[in-house]
């Protein structure tokens, strides 16, 4: 009935998605085994993609090549750039998206690779014989061969779903969990342990009173996440932003003894950064409120999905307390908030590429590896996706350095240090993040991308023309000398200190106050070699980035052969880590537990950040 694939991927979440694209584009004979065709890359949880450090990665697997950033683009209803008051190492995109759209997007992007097939089952094991991953078998009782398998089961692996006092089985609501992968896993030597999760209420927006909500536009100038030619918004839809209170508080600790969460039903691990409702209110009771962003799930919808309003409570007592929220006084809902616990298998087994150390040709990518977030998983669905086309092609693996990417991080981090909860990407778990920003993702993987066969021709072509124009005209700014009578104007206008006296151009623009786009407009001959050289806003911003936070990324640079030279420095057992609050709360609390006795092995653990290390270098004295 099948011919034998070069690899099929289990799962047709984000991560099995960004694998079958990325190997069958490279030529390789894919197969995706999901449960419904209808539900690819289905977002679980928030309609949105991107965010702090999340952008970065979607923007890097568009430029090795990949579909996240192009899908976002065509569904996405609303685009905001975050951080935008802060450096451009922090800025992060963000798209809300129709949640209908970006699903259908990505199975039509998929149906359109020559080489990708589709089967719509529950593959229940492996395929294993001589110590070889062969393929895999079904609940249909099909059997499928391959020379390689990635596994990127999401949350389906003895997915357990609960809501108060009720519990069942199931991947996601509406959906079976998968049985039969961890038991044959663990009998192959693996190990596995559980994880938590959860998703809001959903309410009917139509019983949503939004003039007592701060409303949240999107950007006047929306962006997008793409290097290829996918058009920005033309019109967006407004989120909204309301509160908790005491009241609603109250409420909710109403439910708490039959809270799954509390009462011990649930074993796994949940998200640090994105707990239940009840888990804020136990573990910040300083707050008496916390913040809820009220977010549309498409154009055509009604549906709103309450985020920061994740909960496992009866969902009598998320209703009562949802209906003291204000805006929410009359909400309807729609579905309530629910956890699910599932199986993960920690990713210290896998090797760079995501291949695991047991079996060769077997790859995990996504939830399975401890991970939590669309855009974690569709990093690791990418790398998985090319070294298994690599691999049985018998070429060199495809490795992100820290250094490259900020998925080199996350899969550092990963087969590194492992996690002990749902990992999460943040700007602070890379060091070299003024290197690794979101807007020159094209120029640091495409070259890469293009050269393994996954990024187009015509997406390289366009990466060394924008990076020409950009390289012409920065030095073409460090050549120019400004008069101080020429832009006095527009430094009064920006409050910057006027000059004195005639200066490189290139000073000018490293004030921070001083902005490329509106600087030119006082200097006629610079404003024409710009147009000249028909530069679009986007290269405009590039240019500036680069005369203006050179030294910084000298000193980066400095800081990690630093970090480098102190990696073998002692550290006392009994060293008294909660006393240092310049240590992240979350660093204190792991370094405390794990004791490292090294420089080196405390910058390892999983969640301790280089800002972290370099305080407990400056405390004991070395730098």
């Amino acid at each position: 009935m099948f011919e034998k694939y070069d690899i099929i991927v289990v799962g047709g979440g984000h991560a099995g998605s960004e694998a079958a694209a990325a190997a069958a584009k490279m030529g390789s004979k894919v197969l995706l085994v999901t449960l419904s065709r209808t539900s690819i890359s289905q977002m679980s949880c928030n309609p949105a993609m991107g965010g702090i450090a999340k952008g970065q990665l979607v923007r890097e697997i568009d430029a090795l090549g990949g579909l996240s950033g192009i899908v976002t683009d065509k569904t996405m209803i609303q685009f905001r750039m975050l951080n935008r008051s802060k450096g451009p190492a922090m800025w992060s995109p963000r798209a809300q998206s129709d949640r209908r759209l970006f699903s259908a997007e990505w199975l039509n992007q998929l149906e359109s690779i020559p080489n990708l097939d589709f089967w719509e089952d529950m593959v229940t094991g492996l395929i294993v014989e001589n110590n070889q991953i062969c393929g895999v078998s079904t609940g249909l009782g099909v059997e499928i061969r391959s020379k390689a398998v990635i596994l990127t089961n999401g949350t389906f692996l003895n997915g357990k779903i609960f809501i108060g006092e009720k519990s069942f089985s199931g991947g996601r609501i509406g959906e079976k969990a998968s049985y039969g992968i961890t038991e044959q896993l663990k009998e192959l030597g693996f190990t596995s342990d559980r994880m938590k999760t959860g998703t809001p209420v959903r309410v009917d927006g139509r019983s949503l009173d939004y003039s007592k909500m701060i409303e949240q536009k999107g950007d006047e100038n929306p962006g997008k996440f793409s290097f290829t030619d996918t058009k920005p918004l033309s019109h967006q839809r407004s989120c909204y932003l309301t509160y908790t209170s005491e009241n609603v508080h109250d409420i909710l600790r109403t439910g708490f003894d039959k809270s799954p969460l509390f009462i011990g039903r649930i074993s796994g691990i949940g998200p640090r950064y994105c707990p239940s409702i009840e888990d804020k209110i136990e573990r910040f009771s300083d707050k008496d409120r916390h913040q809820l962003f009220v977010e549309p799930e498409g154009w055509n919808t009604h549906e709103i999905y309450v985020n920061g309003f994740s909960s496992s409570l009866p969902e009598d007592v998320q209703f009562k307390a949802l209906r003291l929220i204000p805006g929410f006084e009359k909400a309807k809902i729609f579905r309530p908030g629910y956890a699910i616990e599932y199986d993960f298998f920690h990713p210290t087994q896998l090797g760079y590429t995501l291949e695991t150390k047991l079996f060769e040709n077997l790859y995990f990518a996504g939830q399975i590896n401890g991970t939590t977030g669309y855009e974690e998983a569709a990093a690791q669905g990418i790398v998985a996706g090319i070294n298994a086309h690599l691999k049985i092609h018998e070429k060199d693996p495809f490795i992100l350095s820290r250094s490259d990417a900020y998925i080199g991080v996350l899969i550092d981090d990963l087969i590194t240090k492992g996690t002990e909860e749902p990992y999460r990407m943040f700007t602070s778990r890379a060091e070299f993040r003024t290197l690794l920003r979101q807007d020159n993702a094209d120029i640091r993987l495409t070259p890469m991308g293009y050269k393994i066969g996954l990024a187009a021709e015509l997406q390289m072509v366009n990466v060394e023309k924008k990076y020409d124009k950009v390289n012409r005209i920065v030095k073409h700014i460090q050549k120019q000398s400004v008069e101080p009578t020429d832009i006095e104007p527009y430094l009064n206008s920006v409050d910057s200190t006027p000059l004195k006296q005639k200066v490189k151009l290139e000073m000018v623009l490293t004030r921070p106050q001083v902005s490329l786009k509106q600087l030119i407009k006082y200097l006629p001959k610079l404003e024409n070699y710009i147009l000249k050289n028909e530069a679009t806003d986007d290269i405009i911003e590039q240019v500036e980035i680069t005369v203006k936070y050179q030294s910084y990324i000298e000193k980066e640079q400095q800081h990690a052969e630093r970090i480098t030279k102190f990696e073998n420095i002692s550290l006392p057992l009994d060293f008294d880590y909660m006393s240092i609050s310049a240590i992240s709360y979350e660093g204190r609390e792991k370094l405390n537990k794990m004791k490292p006795t090294t420089i080196g092995q405390a910058s390892r653990i999983s969640g301790i950040s280089p800002a972290d290390i370099s305080v407990l270098l400056i405390y004991l004295g070395k730098i």
